[in-house]
Protein backbone atom coordinates (compact mmCIF):
# COMPACT_ATOMS: atom_id res chain seq x y z
CA UNK A 1 0.00 0.00 0.00
CA UNK A 2 1.37 3.40 -0.99
CA UNK A 3 0.54 6.42 1.11
CA UNK A 4 -0.81 9.43 -0.73
CA UNK A 5 0.12 13.04 -0.22
CA UNK A 6 -1.98 15.89 -1.63
CA UNK A 7 -0.89 16.89 -5.12
CA UNK A 8 -4.21 17.51 -6.84
CA UNK A 9 -4.48 17.88 -10.62
CA UNK A 10 -7.18 20.13 -12.09
CA UNK A 11 -10.70 18.80 -11.52
CA UNK A 12 -11.83 16.37 -14.20
CA UNK A 13 -14.84 14.24 -14.95
CA UNK A 14 -14.68 11.09 -17.05
CA UNK A 15 -17.28 9.45 -19.27
CA UNK A 16 -16.86 6.07 -17.55
CA UNK A 17 -18.60 5.91 -14.15
CA UNK A 18 -16.32 5.22 -11.21
CA UNK A 19 -19.29 3.94 -9.20
CA UNK A 20 -22.72 2.89 -10.42
CA UNK A 21 -25.89 1.07 -9.38
CA UNK A 22 -28.37 -0.90 -11.43
CA UNK A 23 -31.84 -1.84 -10.18
CA UNK A 24 -30.81 -1.27 -6.58
CA UNK A 25 -33.36 -2.24 -3.95
CA UNK A 26 -33.18 -2.58 -0.19
CA UNK A 27 -35.93 -3.73 2.12
CA UNK A 28 -36.09 -4.04 5.89
CA UNK A 29 -38.98 -6.37 6.69
CA UNK A 30 -42.05 -4.71 5.20
CA UNK A 31 -40.27 -1.38 4.70
CA UNK A 32 -38.80 -0.51 1.29
CA UNK A 33 -35.82 1.81 1.67
CA UNK A 34 -34.69 1.68 -1.98
CA UNK A 35 -37.01 0.82 -4.86
CA UNK A 36 -34.92 0.38 -8.02
CA UNK A 37 -32.17 3.00 -8.14
CA UNK A 38 -29.94 3.49 -11.19
CA UNK A 39 -27.12 5.98 -10.59
CA UNK A 40 -23.79 6.68 -12.28
CA UNK A 41 -21.11 8.63 -10.39
CA UNK A 42 -18.05 9.89 -12.24
CA UNK A 43 -14.57 10.95 -11.20
CA UNK A 44 -14.41 14.64 -10.34
CA UNK A 45 -18.09 14.92 -9.42
CA UNK A 46 -19.45 16.19 -6.13
CA UNK A 47 -22.91 14.71 -5.67
CA UNK A 48 -25.33 15.84 -2.97
CA UNK A 49 -28.00 13.28 -2.05
CA UNK A 50 -31.09 14.96 -0.64
CA UNK A 51 -34.54 13.95 0.51
CA UNK A 52 -36.84 13.89 3.50
CA UNK A 53 -36.15 11.59 6.43
CA UNK A 54 -36.94 8.05 5.32
CA UNK A 55 -36.43 8.80 1.63
CA UNK A 56 -33.55 6.30 1.37
CA UNK A 57 -30.58 8.62 1.07
CA UNK A 58 -28.50 7.12 3.90
CA UNK A 59 -29.39 3.60 2.75
CA UNK A 60 -28.18 4.51 -0.73
CA UNK A 61 -24.90 5.79 0.70
CA UNK A 62 -24.46 2.60 2.74
CA UNK A 63 -25.10 0.41 -0.31
CA UNK A 64 -22.73 2.44 -2.49
CA UNK A 65 -20.03 2.16 0.16
CA UNK A 66 -20.52 -1.56 0.72
CA UNK A 67 -21.59 -1.07 4.33
CA UNK A 68 -24.82 -2.97 3.69
CA UNK A 69 -25.66 -5.43 0.93
CA UNK A 70 -28.71 -4.53 -1.22
CA UNK A 71 -31.70 -6.84 -1.42
CA UNK A 72 -31.35 -6.91 -5.20
CA UNK A 73 -29.52 -5.08 -7.95
CA UNK A 74 -25.82 -4.34 -8.32
CA UNK A 75 -23.26 -1.80 -7.13
CA UNK A 76 -20.20 -1.62 -9.39
CA UNK A 77 -16.84 0.07 -8.77
CA UNK A 78 -14.55 0.71 -11.73
CA UNK A 79 -10.96 -0.50 -11.26
CA UNK A 80 -7.92 -0.89 -13.49
CA UNK A 81 -8.74 -4.60 -13.71
CA UNK A 82 -12.36 -4.06 -14.69
CA UNK A 83 -15.53 -3.42 -12.70
CA UNK A 84 -15.90 -4.94 -9.25
CA UNK A 85 -19.43 -5.86 -8.16
CA UNK A 86 -19.33 -4.56 -4.59
CA UNK A 87 -22.72 -6.00 -3.77
CA UNK A 88 -21.47 -9.56 -4.44
CA UNK A 89 -18.36 -9.37 -2.25
CA UNK A 90 -18.10 -11.08 1.11
CA UNK A 91 -18.16 -9.05 4.31
CA UNK A 92 -14.38 -9.34 4.63
CA UNK A 93 -13.83 -8.29 1.01
CA UNK A 94 -16.11 -5.28 1.40
CA UNK A 95 -14.31 -4.26 4.60
CA UNK A 96 -10.99 -4.40 2.79
CA UNK A 97 -12.42 -2.39 -0.10
CA UNK A 98 -13.60 0.32 2.29
CA UNK A 99 -10.18 0.50 3.95
CA UNK A 100 -8.24 0.68 0.70
CA UNK A 101 -10.44 2.43 -1.88
CA UNK A 102 -13.08 4.48 -0.07
CA UNK A 103 -13.09 7.33 2.46
CA UNK A 104 -15.68 8.45 5.01
CA UNK A 105 -16.52 11.70 6.79
CA UNK A 106 -19.42 11.63 9.26
CA UNK A 107 -21.36 14.35 11.08
CA UNK A 108 -19.48 13.84 14.35
CA UNK A 109 -16.19 12.90 12.68
CA UNK A 110 -15.92 9.63 14.68
CA UNK A 111 -12.37 10.53 15.61
CA UNK A 112 -10.54 8.90 18.54
CA UNK A 113 -10.38 11.54 21.30
CA UNK A 114 -7.39 9.93 23.06
CA UNK A 115 -5.24 10.33 19.95
CA UNK A 116 -3.74 13.49 18.52
CA UNK A 117 -4.81 14.92 15.17
CA UNK A 118 -1.81 13.43 13.37
CA UNK A 119 -2.32 10.05 15.05
CA UNK A 120 -5.99 9.96 14.02
CA UNK A 121 -5.06 10.53 10.38
CA UNK A 122 -2.03 8.22 10.43
CA UNK A 123 -4.16 5.39 11.82
CA UNK A 124 -5.84 4.95 8.43
CA UNK A 125 -2.44 4.22 6.86
CA UNK A 126 -1.13 2.10 9.73
CA UNK A 127 -4.16 -0.20 9.33
CA UNK A 128 -2.85 -0.82 5.82
CA UNK A 129 0.59 -1.81 7.06
CA UNK A 130 2.38 1.52 6.62
CA UNK A 131 5.01 2.10 9.32
CA UNK A 132 4.25 4.73 11.93
CA UNK A 133 6.96 7.28 10.90
CA UNK A 134 5.86 7.24 7.24
CA UNK A 135 2.17 7.25 8.19
CA UNK A 136 2.58 10.26 10.48
CA UNK A 137 4.64 12.08 7.84
CA UNK A 138 1.89 11.72 5.24
CA UNK A 139 -0.75 12.56 7.84
CA UNK A 140 1.08 15.77 8.75
CA UNK A 141 1.27 16.76 5.08
CA UNK A 142 -2.49 16.34 4.72
CA UNK A 143 -3.18 18.30 7.89
CA UNK A 144 -1.01 21.13 6.61
CA UNK A 145 -2.78 20.97 3.24
CA UNK A 146 -6.09 21.42 5.03
CA UNK A 147 -4.95 24.41 7.07
CA UNK A 148 -4.04 22.64 10.31
CA UNK A 149 -0.28 23.17 10.36
CA UNK A 150 0.89 23.49 13.96
CA UNK A 151 -2.09 21.56 15.32
CA UNK A 152 -0.78 18.06 14.62
CA UNK A 153 -0.18 17.22 18.29
CA UNK A 154 -3.49 18.55 19.60
CA UNK A 155 -6.06 16.06 20.80
CA UNK A 156 -9.51 16.23 19.25
CA UNK A 157 -11.00 17.94 22.33
CA UNK A 158 -8.53 20.79 21.83
CA UNK A 159 -9.85 21.53 18.33
CA UNK A 160 -12.91 23.44 17.20
CA UNK A 161 -15.71 21.57 15.42
CA UNK A 162 -14.52 22.79 12.03
CA UNK A 163 -10.92 21.84 12.76
CA UNK A 164 -11.98 18.37 13.88
CA UNK A 165 -13.89 17.88 10.63
CA UNK A 166 -10.76 18.84 8.69
CA UNK A 167 -8.93 16.08 10.58
CA UNK A 168 -11.69 13.69 9.48
CA UNK A 169 -11.28 14.86 5.88
CA UNK A 170 -7.53 14.28 6.08
CA UNK A 171 -8.13 10.78 7.44
CA UNK A 172 -10.54 10.04 4.58
CA UNK A 173 -8.05 11.16 1.94
CA UNK A 174 -4.62 10.12 3.24
CA UNK A 175 -5.00 6.63 1.74
CA UNK A 176 -5.82 8.04 -1.69
CA UNK A 177 -9.51 7.08 -1.57
CA UNK A 178 -11.10 7.35 -5.02
CA UNK A 179 -14.58 7.96 -3.61
CA UNK A 180 -15.32 9.81 -0.38
CA UNK A 181 -18.71 9.49 1.33
CA UNK A 182 -19.80 12.25 3.69
CA UNK A 183 -22.95 11.78 5.82
CA UNK A 184 -24.19 15.18 7.05
CA UNK A 185 -20.55 16.35 7.43
CA UNK A 186 -21.58 19.89 8.41
CA UNK A 187 -24.74 19.08 10.38
CA UNK A 188 -23.21 20.03 13.74
CA UNK A 189 -21.50 23.22 12.51
CA UNK A 190 -22.58 26.84 12.25
CA UNK A 191 -23.13 28.30 8.78
CA UNK A 192 -19.72 29.96 8.40
CA UNK A 193 -17.82 26.91 9.60
CA UNK A 194 -20.03 24.69 7.44
CA UNK A 195 -19.04 26.67 4.37
CA UNK A 196 -15.34 26.46 5.24
CA UNK A 197 -15.49 22.70 5.86
CA UNK A 198 -17.32 22.09 2.58
CA UNK A 199 -14.72 24.10 0.69
CA UNK A 200 -11.97 22.04 2.33
CA UNK A 201 -13.80 18.80 1.54
CA UNK A 202 -14.34 19.75 -2.10
CA UNK A 203 -10.75 20.92 -2.49
CA UNK A 204 -9.40 17.63 -1.10
CA UNK A 205 -11.66 15.41 -3.22
CA UNK A 206 -13.02 16.80 -6.47
CA UNK A 207 -10.09 19.22 -6.58
CA UNK A 208 -7.93 16.11 -7.03
CA UNK A 209 -10.25 14.53 -9.60
CA UNK A 210 -11.86 12.22 -7.04
CA UNK A 211 -15.54 11.66 -6.36
CA UNK A 212 -17.50 13.05 -3.41
CA UNK A 213 -20.94 11.83 -2.31
CA UNK A 214 -22.62 13.97 0.36
CA UNK A 215 -25.84 13.11 2.16
CA UNK A 216 -27.30 16.36 3.44
CA UNK A 217 -30.51 18.17 4.42
CA UNK A 218 -28.84 21.53 3.83
CA UNK A 219 -29.63 23.26 0.53
CA UNK A 220 -26.61 25.53 1.05
CA UNK A 221 -24.32 22.49 1.20
CA UNK A 222 -26.01 20.95 -1.84
CA UNK A 223 -25.56 24.18 -3.81
CA UNK A 224 -21.79 23.83 -3.47
CA UNK A 225 -21.87 20.43 -5.20
CA UNK A 226 -21.79 19.92 -8.95
CA UNK A 227 -24.82 17.63 -8.93
CA UNK A 228 -27.88 17.05 -6.74
CA UNK A 229 -29.78 13.76 -6.52
CA UNK A 230 -33.19 13.94 -4.85
CA UNK A 231 -34.82 10.85 -3.41
CA UNK A 232 -38.41 10.20 -2.43
CA UNK A 233 -39.74 6.87 -1.19
CA UNK A 234 -36.58 5.07 -2.23
CA UNK A 235 -36.56 6.38 -5.81
CA UNK A 236 -34.54 9.07 -7.59
CA UNK A 237 -37.00 11.83 -8.44
CA UNK A 238 -34.50 14.50 -9.43
CA UNK A 239 -30.99 14.62 -10.88
CA UNK A 240 -29.76 18.15 -11.55
CA UNK A 241 -26.30 19.45 -12.39
CA UNK A 242 -25.04 22.84 -11.33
Amino acid sequence: MTAHTPAPPPPTTTAVPVLSTRGLTKTYGMTTALAGVDVDLRAGESVAVMGASGSGKTTLLHCLAGIVRPSSGRVLLATSHGPVVISSLSDAERSRLRRERLGFVFQEGLLIPELTAVENVAMALMLQGVGRPAAEHHAAVWLQYLGLAGMEERRIGQLSGGQAQRVAIARAQVTGAEVVFADEPTGALDSDTSREVMQALLHATTGAGRTLVVVTHDETVAAQCSRVLRLRDGRVVGDARS
